[in-house]
Formats: structure tokens, C-alpha cells, sequence
């Protein structure tokens, strides 16, 4: 077997993928008349659809680089203080981000006195205002004045906003968080202990199989007490997953032990299933919506085994050339997801829509695929341009 790199190009590869779909299931719920399949369950069902599988694989990923980005610091030796503040800086724009996304579903317009599709451009671009990765040679105050915009912007935006019914409005408030806050909080808590254990494989484990055992004792009514942070700790089980897969991976090849790697990937990734499948009759089924045990390990264990196969074709085959199209959602991840809420407030502003049979049925997939690939496309020539968030 080829000699293994130390940094895995197909983590990179496996979030380009995953954002592509990400972009895919999120455009594609405005479609009508398409398979089932593709669609996320109900949460009061027990099963899981295509759409189900691509946020926990995208928690999994953030797992996957977490000991890459932290060790590094150590290795540096930056202090414990610094890396502290990288993870809670991190933290926090993701969950600002989420925070304002979360609440655009209840945005009031008129009371506001602005259109919806302004006021989600003007909260976007005061994030790319706020989180752009400027150059280095930037002149300071020229980086800090735009930063001072960008979040002067944001201010306004959350003074000016009005949610809820004319008879009774309200300001920003939190809820479920959305999806960038559900990973800045699990980032936090995973990233935090993490650093606390000092990356040790054994306390990374044990910490997965107590966040899986509250997730299991929640959704099996042994555990009633909400948890401070982690909540029934699907999210954070599904980050410290990756987390031990990456350090399972360093610690094998460490040991010159390349050839064993697939194989044990491929065994825990089975068990993970099959324990999905045990668990899921007496802790709550299969579901999303209701972050049950067997979805969490279910989704664990399909992903480890989709990385296990990009291991071998990126990493030790080298095809990464496969998947250049789409490398910039594995580059700029968090810009291809920002990109949707312009371009479809851009197309709220002049009143354009999809024609009508680019809405239904095969068309309609077609035209999701479609628009997650013009996304891609637009993000690689930002980045180009040095135009890309950075958190």
C-alpha cells in the first residue's frame, strides 16, 4: 500500500462533496414531485432520507479536521490561552451566523421597514465584511475599517429587525440555533475538550462514548435532565466520531501499520451501523428531526466508510483530479454556503424565479444540481480573488 501523507487531501474532498449536496438538498426541498427517497423524513416517522444523511456527515467532517488544526497549534506551541481563544472566537461566528439565519424565517418586512431579500443581503455581506479572510500585506486600518463596517452593518440589521405577526412582533431571539449555530455550539464543546485532553486517542474515545451514552439514555427516557451546551448530544457525538477517526488514522500510520488502516475503517464502520440498527427498536427509531441514537450511528458509520473510500481513491490512488470541479467547497466551504441566501435574495429583488418546469420532477433535480454546481463555479472564482470567509 502507497505510504499515506500525514495531511489527508480527502478530508477536503469529503467536505467539497458533502457541501455540493448540502446546497443540492437545501435547493431541491422547493421542488415538487420528486422521489421521496431524496427528501428528509417527518419527524414523527422512523426512517431516514438522502437529505437526513448530509448534515451528520458534515458534523463527522468537522470532526475529521479538528485534531488536524488544533494539533498543529500544540505543535507550534502556541499556549492554552491562544488555542482557547481560536476555538471560542471559531465558535462565535458560527453562531452569530446562526443565530441571524435562524431568525430570517420569522423576519416581518413590513414592520421593518425593509424587504426580506435586502435585509438578508445586508446581513450577509456585513459577515463577509466581518469574517473575510483579507491578505496578510492589507494595511491594517484599511482591514479594520471594513471589519467596523461589517459590524456596524450587523448592528443595524439587528435593532432594525421585526419577527412574528403585526400583533405581536418581536426582535432577535434565539431557537434551534440553525445549522451553522448547531456547529458552532458542538464545535465549542468537542474543540474545548479536545484541548483540555491534549489530543490523547483514549480520553477522545471515552468522551464519544459518553456523549453517545447520553444520546442513547435521552432518547430512551433514562435521562431527563437537559445537559448545559450539548443537549441530547447528537451533535457532539457526531464531531468526537471524526475526531477518533483522525486520530485512529494518525495513530496507525504513525506505527507504519498503512495496511491495516482500510481494513479497520471498514470494520468500525459496519459496526457502527449494525449498532444503529440494535439500538434503533428501544431508543426512539430512526429520525432527523428527533437526532435519535441509531440516526446518529447510522450516519457515523456511512460516513466513516465513504472516507474510507476516498482514503483509497484521493490519498493513496491520487485521483483527486476526479473531483477538481467542486474543490473549492472543500476550500471555502463556509463561503458556498453563504452564496445561496444572495443569490436567492438577488432573484427575490427582481421578482425571478425558476420557470415552472424547472420546479417539478426530474427537471427540477436537475436544476438543484445545477445550481449547486453555478454556486461552486462562482465560489472558485472568488477564490481567486482572495474573496473567502475565514473562521
Amino acid at each position: 500500500m502507497k505510504q499515506l501523507p500525514n495531511r489527508l487531501l480527502s478530508i477536503d474532498v469529503f467536505r467539497a462533496i458533502t457541501m455540493l449536496l448540502m446546497i443540492f438538498v437545501n435547493d431541491v426541498s422547493g421542488v415538487k414531485n420528486i422521489p421521496e427517497w431524496i427528501e428528509h423524513v417527518s419527524g414523527k416517522d422512523d426512517g431516514m432520507g438522502f437529505a437526513d444523511t448530509i448534515f451528520p456527515t458534515f458534523l463527522f467532517i468537522v470532526g475529521l479536521s479538528l485534531p488536524f488544526a488544533l494539533q498543529n497549534k500544540m505543535k507550534k506551541g502556541e499556549s492554552f490561552l491562544n488555542i482557547a481563544a481560536y476555538i471560542l472566537l471559531r465558535s462565535a461566528a458560527l453562531i452569530i451566523m446562526g443565530f441571524f439565519h435562524v431568525n430570517f424565517g420569522s423576519y416581518n418586512a413590513e414592520a421593518a421597514g425593509l424587504s426580506y431579500s435586502w435585509y438578508v443581503i445586508l446581513v450577509t455581506i456585513s459577515f463577509f465584511l466581518i469574517w473575510l479572510d483579507y491578505p496578510e500585506t492589507m494595511d491594517k486600518m484599511k482591514k479594520f475599517i471594513l471589519i467596523g463596517i461589517g459590524v456596524g452593518i450587523l448592528m443595524l440589521m439587528a435593532s432594525i429587525f421585526k419577527g412574528g405577526d403585526a400583533e405581536k412582533l418581536h426582535g432577535l431571539r434565539p431557537s434551534w440555533w440553525g445549522i451553522l449555530g448547531i456547529i458552532g455550539w458542538a464545535y465549542l464543546v468537542c474543540a474545548t475538550v479536545f484541548l483540555l485532553v491534549k489530543g490523547n486517542l483514549n480520553a477522545v474515545i471515552a468522551a464519544f462514548i459518553i456523549f453517545m451514552g447520553i444520546n442513547i439514555l435521552k432518547h430512551m427516557d433514562q435521562l431527563n435532565v437537559d445537559i448545559w451546551l450539548i443537549g441530547d448530544a447528537s451533535s457532539v457525538s457526531l464531531i468526537m466520531a471524526g475526531a477518533v477517526i483522525s486520530l485512529l488514522y494518525s495513530e496507525i500510520i504513525s506505527k507504519g501499520q498503512d495496511r491495516k488502516l482500510l481494513g479497520v475503517f471498514a470494520a468500525l464502520g459496519v459496526l457502527t451501523l449494525a449498532a444503529g440498527h440494535v439500538v434503533r427498536p428501544f431508543a426512539d427509531g430512526i429520525s432527523k428531526i428527533r437526532s435519535t441514537p441509531a440516526w446518529v450511528l447510522i450516519s457515523i458509520g456511512t460516513a466513516i466508510l465513504v472516507f474510507e473510500l476516498l482514503i483509497y481513491l484521493i490519498d493513496v490512488k491520487g485521483q483527486k483530479n476526479w473531483f477538481k470541479a467542486i474543490s473549492p467547497a472543500g476550500t471555502s466551504t463556509l463561503t458556498c454556503y453563504l452564496i445561496p441566501y444572495l443569490a436567492y435574495s438577488v432573484m427575490g429583488l427582481f421578482d425571478t424565479w425558476f420557470p415552472p418546469f424547472f420546479s417539478t420532477g426530474g427537471w427540477g433535480i436537475f436544476r438543484s444540481f445545477a445550481f449547486a454546481f453555478a454556486v461552486i463555479l462562482l465560489v472558485g472564482l472568488m477564490e481567486k480573488r482572495r474573496i473567502r470567509l475565514k473562521v
